[in-house]
């Protein structure tokens, strides 16, 4: 191998790890909607309710440096709007929590509805406009749905 063959295969290396990188990065933050069958059921979260109208679910570790913040953002979000309860469950010893909900990264985000159905995730930090309006967007939708 000569020094601009392994040259070359350096920067294809490079470019493929900053594409990736870069398709990682757009990804965090982002809403997927996925209207879930499933009910949360709060007492096994350690929780003693959820919120009249919709609940922000945050999943957090000890060792996550962003998880504050996002705690922060989201108790202060839902407490500018009427019945949206916010809950942070700390998974560092609840693996089995984790897994059930797939959360692979922390801070991870779910947006529960009235009756506690997932409808929407969001992986990373979220941005609190889109939060403000999936909640709107729950707010608007018939108590029976």
């Amino acid at each position: 191998m000569t020094l601009v063959e392994a040259l070359i295969g350096l920067t294809a290396l490079l470019a493929v790890t900053v594409a990736i990188g870069l398709t990682l990065r757009a990804r965090q933050g982002r809403v997927s909607r996925n209207a879930s069958s499933e009910l949360v059921e709060p007492r096994r979260l350690g929780a003693d309710g959820l919120g009249a109208q919709a609940t922000l679910l945050q999943f957090s570790t000890e060792l996550c440096a962003r998880c504050p913040g996002v705690h922060r953002t989201l108790s202060a979000l839902a407490s500018t709007h009427e019945g949206v309860r916010h809950l942070d469950i700390d998974l560092t010893h609840r693996p089995d929590i984790a897994r059930h909900f797939h959360v692979m990264q922390t801070p991870t985000t779910l947006i529960l509805d009235r009756r506690g159905a997932v409808q929407s995730r969001i992986g990373g930090v979220p941005n609190p406009h889109v939060v403000q309006l999936e909640l709107a967007r729950l707010a608007e939708e018939p108590a029976g749905v």
